[in-house]
């Protein structure tokens, strides 16, 4: 019998031991990849099928994205009305989604009733017919989004800073406009689709509590149609804009400002990484970051304010500092933001914070580990990221071990100024 009378022992998570609970890995006929972990007390699981689909393999703006929402829109066999009555007779639901890089169709469903959804997502990737009717639907209501969305600072401050770090052209700069949507054609989506979907060599991602039979029923429907396609990534090179200092008039009347305030950096290969991710989380990474601390609790500038490192699987990505402040504390806001920059550049962060920040760190990380969903997500991160499962020890060490003197170090390489692009849109 627990006595709760007496508190329980507190336990720095820095001094927890963690390991990464083990996949097994396996291909099927046709060469497709399988990461599988058997995970979870529920009888539930997640299939995340993920294709080399992105907008960095589109020809024209919006291909990719538009062609993946499609997907689900129709087939050879049942309208899109009936697919989604096919999943919702077995409580299961089917999402698609499209970044730069790749492009997901995911299944979270009770894990008995995956012998009965497979026929419906195989008929979904390797039968779609993309209608017109739906095309038309979905350009309307996204043309009708956009066109409100355009009057939000945020949101048009979030298509520019991209735009400056990458360049337009580029697959992480460029963003939608109403004449793109215009000029998207069902024969484009098609075509796109062909390429990239039923005949692609994509990954598998299962978590959950796994049937037996799951390498069979994965085999059966997804192991023995021919891998054909051989699409490479569009070569666009960056194009970062020359000038660093942007204000923009969005909305003349509009009360605050949104500030975006970033500067190139690297993915995850890159030494510094990880290390970088502690120096972040102290800066804004957290809700007790310094950026927090001043900019909100102590003047009170915005309801928050954050740091972070884009999730870019491409060499370039960017560090990014995201707020929106009142009007007539903008320019303060942008101050303290520098001044916080120095901070770090000139004085040792206290052991008590380092430890404060060590902690938090390991224990999102836990939290992270907290159910197959979450797990399977982590492999498929590395996977996609070209890491092996080992990132996770570097990771964690990194963590554990990184000094004072080190934060400094890399505070004197990235948080310099002059290196950061400004953006405000008022």
């Amino acid at each position: 019998m627990i006595n709760r009378t007496i508190a329980p022992r507190i336990t720095n998570t820095a001094d927890l031991t963690l390991t990464l609970k083990e996949a097994q890995v396996y291909t099927l006929d046709n060469g497709i990849e399988v990461c599988a972990v058997s995970a979870g007390s529920q009888p539930v699981l997640l299939l995340d099928l993920v294709f080399d689909a992105g907008n960095m393999y589109e020809t024209q703006n919006l291909i990719s994205g538009i062609t993946n929402h499609l997907l689900k829109s129709g087939t050879t066999t049942k309208n899109a009305f009936e697919i989604n009555e096919a999943f919702e007779y077995y409580g299961a639901y089917l999402t698609r989604t499209a970044g730069a890089e790749h492009a997901n169709i995911s299944v979270h469903t009770l894990s008995k009733h995956l012998d009965n959804l497979m026929p419906h997502v195989a008929d979904v990737l390797y039968n779609s017919t993309m209608p017109q009717s739906e095309l038309d639907i979905f350009k309307q209501n996204s043309i009708q989004r956009l066109t409100m969305n355009l009057q939000k600072g945020d949101f048009v401050a979030n298509r520019l800073i991209d735009s400056y770090v990458y360049g337009e052209q580029h697959p992480y700069g460029k963003f939608t406009s109403v004449p793109a949507y215009e000029a998207v054609t069902q024969q484009q989506c098609l075509e796109f689709y062909k390429g990239h979907y039923p005949t692609a060599k994509f990954k598998i991602f299962v978590g959950g509590n796994l049937p037996a039979n799951l390498q069979q029923l994965l085999n059966h429907y997804f192991g023995q149609h021919a891998v054909t396609a051989t699409n490479a990534p569009k070569a666009v090179a960056v194009a970062p804009q020359a000038q660093l200092q942007h204000n923009i008039i969005n909305d003349a009347n509009a009360v605050q400002g949104a500030i975006r305030i970033a500067r190139p950096f690297y993915n995850r290969h890159h030494p510094h990484f990880a290390e970088c991710m502690v120096l972040n989380t102290i800066f804004g990474g957290f809700f007790g970051s310094r950026l927090m601390e001043n900019i909100r609790e102590d003047k009170g500038y915005t309801y928050g304010i954050y740091s972070y490192v884009q999730n870019h699987i491409g060499e370039n990505t960017a560090w990014v500092i995201s707020t929106e402040a009142g009007k007539d504390v903008t320019p303060a806001t942008l101050t303290e933001v520098y001044k916080e920059m120095e901070l770090l550049r000139t004085e040792l962060v206290g052991d008590e914070e380092l430890l404060l920040v060590k902690n938090y760190m390991i224990g999102k990380i836990l939290n992270d580990l907290d159910g197959p969903f979450q797990l399977i997500g982590r492999y498929k991160t590395y996977s996609i990221n070209n890491l092996t499962p080992a990132y996770f020890n570097h990771y964690i060490n990194t963590i554990k071990t990184i000094t004072p003197q080190r934060i400094k170090e890399l505070a004197n390489i990235y948080l310099q100024p002059k290196d950061f692009y400004e953006l405000v849109v008022y």
